[in-house]
């Protein structure tokens, strides 16, 4: 095989070309990663400290802290479920689970055990998916309340005093008979208080529920943060809620809590931090748009000088071998009709568009070789059926050849 090398031809891609190829997704990429940071900054100082009673952020709760202080009760954080269920168990104590749905499936049935006692309190900020286990009976409505001050609407004393509040929120479905219900928004209750589970040394049930015990279901925080703490009737709601006892346990639920680990196996996805879902569907569309916009600026084919030079007849064995090789007698019978029907029409007077037409090539081609040819019938010769073995295609091969010696010496 002879090779023809192209001096000064190279198919490497130059640096600036590379650059000119990623430009597009580079820039798209740091778009991408500057409005993440930018995002995660606006998000992370408006949620710091989120119902954390040693936080002054507007989102934080150390003002109600505060006043419970003045009031004589002692508020302290608590981190892990031990201490959370050591703190249901004292009747001094008030539990406050400021995040429930942080907890898994066996912690909320240990916290349940705990919250159990007959002189057990219990506040639930804003519980969605653990009031099953937390506070049975109790199920969140799919929509929630479209204003956020409301009216007590109950004989609950605390919501009584307190007034209207902002407990517009989670809305519930109580299936408990003997709940308290309050601040409803169309007829489905955002305060619900369950009572304690009955003594069995006490002589008599009781016949209210005591909101001194029991749990009590709130289904908005926004009577417990700085920001709204000092707007209608919350401080009043928020401090008979919480300082009944001496003492106020405040639980933030901490992925540090061993706890998690031993009493729940938890998988992969549940570690993802919440919003990468959403963060992951925005990445792939904007792959999408850029695998678009690129696409539109794709322009017409460049031919590039081929490094070799390839003779002609080369190619043409080349091609015969591989139909040989796939016995593709059919298709190369086709190709040598085809070729032969393009020579012989200008030598006909026959447009080119019509030399693939048994009814405009054959009649003038009849005329020209009906006195001299020796040839079969040239129908058959230019559009008959495939040959059946190699020898007749050889043999198709050289009377197309005679034919067209034919045409032009006549």
């Amino acid at each position: 095989m002879t090779e023809t090398t192209t001096a000064g031809t190279s198919t490497a891609p130059t640096p600036r070309h590379l650059w000119h190829r990623a430009r597009g997704p580079l820039v798209a990429l740091l778009l991408l990663l500057l409005t993440a940071i930018i995002i995660a900054a606006l998000r992370s100082g408006t949620v710091h400290g989120r119902l954390d009673p040693r936080s002054a952020d507007p989102l934080g709760s150390l003002a109600i802290s505060e006043l419970l202080a003045d009031r004589g009760v002692d508020t302290r954080v608590v981190t892990t479920l031990d201490a959370a269920a050591t703190a249901a168990a004292d009747p001094d104590t008030t539990l406050l689970v400021a995040a429930p749905d942080l907890l898994g499936p066996d912690q909320q049935d240990a916290l349940r055990t705990a919250i159990a006692h007959p002189d057990a309190r219990t506040v639930l900020v804003a519980p969605d998916f653990s009031t099953e286990a937390l506070a049975p009976g109790v199920t969140p409505d799919d929509a929630t309340s479209p204003g956020r001050t409301l009216p007590p609407d109950c004989t609950l004393p605390a919501a009584e005093r307190a007034g209207d509040a902002d407990t517009g929120g989670l809305r519930y479905h109580v299936a408990v008979p003997d709940a308290l219900t309050c601040y409803p928004s169309d007829r489905l209750p955002t305060l619900v208080h369950l009572p304690a589970p009955a003594d069995p040394s006490a002589p008599e049930p009781r016949d209210t529920p005591t909101p001194t015990t029991g749990t009590t279901v709130l289904g908005s925080p926004h009577v417990l943060v700085n920001e709204r703490l000092d707007a209608q009737g919350n401080a009043s709601l928020a401090l008979q809620l919480l300082g009944s006892r001496p003492h106020l346990a405040w639980y933030l639920p901490s992925l540090s809590d061993e706890t998690a680990t031993v009493q729940e196996e938890r998988g992969l996805t549940d570690h993802v931090p919440a919003g990468w879902g959403w963060a992951t569907l925005q990445l792939g569309i904007a792959a999408v748009v850029l695998a678009l916009w690129r696409a539109r600026r794709l322009g017409p084919l460049v031919p590039e000088h081929l490094p070799v030079a390839v003779r002609a007849s080369e190619t043409t064995e080349g091609r015969a071998r591989l139909y040989h090789k796939a016995r593709a007698r059919d298709r190369a019978a086709d190709a040598l009709r085809a070729t032969a029907r393009s020579r012989l029409a200008p030598l006909l007077g026959v447009p080119p568009a019509r030399a693939h037409s048994p009814e405009h090539l054959l009649p003038p081609l009849t005329a020209r070789t009906a006195a001299t040819t020796r040839l079969p019938d040239p129908h058959t010769l230019l559009f008959g059926p495939p040959p059946r073995d190699d020898t007749a295609l050889l043999a198709l091969a050289d009377r197309l050849d005679a034919l067209e010696r034919e045409v032009r010496v006549s």
